[in-house]
Parts: structure tokens; sequence; C-alpha cells
């Protein structure tokens, strides 16, 4: 393992442009659970498939049962960003790194401090009225467990406020995309961790990357394994946190 880290170092000093490609395996260390790991929420039983919960169609057809998933799953309190979020925003500030993209919904990476992040699937933090576009935060969602039917609601037109992330049966935004795919496409080195590669488009992305250094840092193989240059199969917080910014 020194040996991968060293090599690792060695490819980050040489770089100027890294972008960090991140799925839920980042977050897990934070404390937030994983959707498809042993203890995921794929696992878990309910009365819909979470699957099925977190689609739109379901969001339009029954938002009380959604939002009694989405506030005891998706909404997680108290969690702070882990040595890989910390990492990368120290990379980012010292001009080696050029942006996150990220699967994951949690806005750790901001909390951390990193500025340039490309959320692919949204964010739990933002939330709109689906009439007007009313912004409310996450306390809002959370506090409308208490209603009579269980649903947020905009208080000027009393219109389902949504969460701003990307729904099963819904595309990903344009822009989000765009962004996301100039930086892969300009960036010498990028790195891609906690993320099974299992998720489209959003694993599609990599194939946009023409840099010289690939690097995959999971605890478990992915189907990009035997196209990077290293492969490090341990604890995204164990191997960037190791990492020296020079």
């Amino acid at each position: 393992m020194d040996e991968k880290i060293a090599e690792l170092q060695k490819m980050v000093d040489q770089s100027k442009r890294i972008v960090f490609f991140g799925g839920a395996g980042v977050s897990t260390e934070s404390g937030i659970p994983d959707f498809r790991s042993v203890d995921g929420l794929y696992q878990q039983k309910w009365k819909y498939p979470p699957e099925t919960i977190i689609s739109r169609s379901f969001f339009d057809a029954n938002p009380a049962e959604f939002y009694r998933f989405y506030r005891e799953k998706l909404i997680i309190t108290g969690v702070k960003p882990n040595a890989a979020h910390l990492k990368l925003a120290e990379l980012e500030q010292a001009g080696k790194l050029s942006a996150v993209v990220t699967q994951n919904i949690d806005g750790l990476h901001q909390a951390a401090g990193s500025k340039k992040v490309y959320e692919l699937h949204g964010s739990t933090l933002r939330n709109f009225c689906t009439k007007c576009g009313k912004f409310y935060d996450i306390d809002f969602i959370a506090a409308s467990k208490d209603a009579p039917d269980g649903i947020p609601r905009c208080p000027e037109d009393h219109a389902i406020v949504k969460p701003d992330v990307v729904l099963y049966e819904e595309g990903l935004d344009d822009n989000v995309i765009n962004g996301a795919v100039k930086a892969i496409s300009e960036a010498d080195m990028l790195i891609i961790g906690g993320t099974s590669l299992i998720v489209y488009p959003a694993a599609g992305l990599i194939r946009y990357f023409r840099g010289d250094h690939l690097v995959l840092i999971n605890k478990s193989e992915t189907q990009a394994d035997a196209s990077a240059n290293l492969v490090i199969h341990d604890s995204i917080g164990k191997v960037l946190g190791a990492i020296e910014v020079r």
C-alpha cells in the first residue's frame, strides 16, 4: 500500500488540472448510508421498493409516501466532511484540482470548502416550490413531517415543494453535465473514488478523459479497473488523507 500511495503522490505532484469523480463511497465514511452496499437502502424492506419510491412518477402520484421515505432515509443530519472531502478542498485551494464531479446529494464537498462542484444528481439542501420556484432549505422539508398530510407545501401558493434531486425517470441537468464533461475532458489527471461505476449516464462521463493519469480508488473492483493507471482497493478517506499538497 505504501508503494501505491507513493505512486499516487507522484501523479498528484505532476498534475495541474486534477478532476475528482466520486460516488456514495465518499460519503459513507461520514456516516451516510450507501444505496447498494450490504447495509444500504436497497437491502431494506419498505412497502414499495426504494427505486420505485424515489421515481418521479411515484413522487407525483404518492407524495406523502415519498416524503415519509425521503425524510427518514435521505435527510441525514449531524454529518461532517471526512478526510477525502477535506483533502479535495485543499487540492482545489492550492490550484491543483479544477473540479469535483459527484453523484452524491449531501453537499459535503461544499461543506468541506470545495467551490467547483458538479452535482450530477442534485442536492437535498436545495428545495423549490413546483409552482412559484421559491427556495426552501432542508429544515423546511424535515419540519413537514408535522404537516397534516406530511407533504411540504409552499406557504405562498400551497403547491408541493420538491427537492432539487434527480429522481428516477428524470434527466440530468444539461448545464451540470456540460460543465462536468468540459472539466473531465480538460483534466490531466482523473481520480475516481467511492463509486461502483454502474449508475448511468453519470458513470459514462469518464470516457471523456484524455489525460495522463487515471486513478481508481474503491474498496471493491469496478468495470474500469483494467483501464486505470493506478488502482487502490482501500478507504477513499485513508488514501486521499495520506496525500500531501505541495
